[in-house]
């Protein structure tokens, strides 16, 4: 081989291993970018909310892998949201920019843990950083009740909304997904397998809920147009509203 060739061939090799080398950081700018993707997969804005995945596809169709991280969405003042972590282990929630996960430790205990480090299979999120706060003086049986309050009083509200209630609340019942490993979920029966309901009496508590009239099986479930988690004012309680009774509370409604 001459001189010529074989300097032809060398710099043939250097423009394969540069081809290669490039390839390469193309390949792991893609992954990068399908992962980002892969964790706001299934994102809506409707309104001044922001869906991620839906409700249905969990509970029917068994989609339990998170839809988005929250450490994506970390570090923003007036920022509130709520849905169940992945694989239905515990429930999530973000106040006002800070991030709660709550897992089951026995019929009786929870742990409540502050961090963005956790993912949810559905979620639904809004911003909101002025408030205007009605006084409710009238007592509510029951979480209907206040369905129905919300429904004769925020007839001029841009629908969908969150909301927030801050008081004493006289009883109420939380629950927490505990779904064990490995189960299968095709139905909303299945999908609450594990489940641990805790009861509350005489607490100091902030209810966080999220209304609409227009997304049953998206974020709300079939029989309401609110979705409620519950945080104790110590924090060491927190999960899914299913019943509620108070004498009085006080009521946040975004600023219109």
């Amino acid at each position: 081989m001459g001189r010529f060739e074989e300097n032809a061939l060398i710099q043939e090799k250097r423009k394969m291993r540069i081809k290669i080398i490039v390839l390469g950081i193309l390949a792991f700018v893609c992954a990068a970018c399908n992962t980002q993707n892969q964790n706001i997969k299934n994102e809506e804005s409707i309104s001044d909310l922001i869906v991620s995945g839906a409700m249905r596809n969990v509970m029917q169709k068994g989609e339990l892998e998170g839809v988005i991280n929250l450490d994506t969405i970390q570090d923003k003042t007036g920022l509130y949201g709520i849905g169940p972590e992945s694989y239905l282990t515990g429930e999530l929630l973000i106040k006002n920019g800070k991030s709660y996960v709550s897992r089951v430790l026995s019929d009786t205990t929870m742990m409540v843990e502050e961090t963005f480090n956790v993912s949810a299979p559905f979620f639904v999120r809004g911003t909101v950083n002025e408030w205007k706060e009605i006084e409710i003086n009238k007592p509510l049986d029951n979480i209907k009740a206040l369905e129905n309050y919300l429904i004769e009083n925020t007839k001029e509200y841009k629908k969908p909304f969150v909301f927030k209630l801050i008081g004493k609340v006289k009883k109420a019942e939380i629950h927490v997904q505990n779904l064990p490993k490995g189960t299968k979920v095709s139905s909303p029966a299945e999908a609450h397998q594990g489940q641990v309901n805790y009861v509350l009496a005489n607490e100091e508590v902030e209810i966080i809920g999220f209304y609409s009239t227009k997304h049953k099986g998206v974020f709300t479930h079939h029989d309401s147009f609110m979705h409620l988690h519950l945080i104790t004012a110590d924090k060491k309680k927190m999960g899914h509203l299913d019943e509620i009774e108070i004498d009085s509370i006080k009521l946040y409604l975004p600023t219109k």
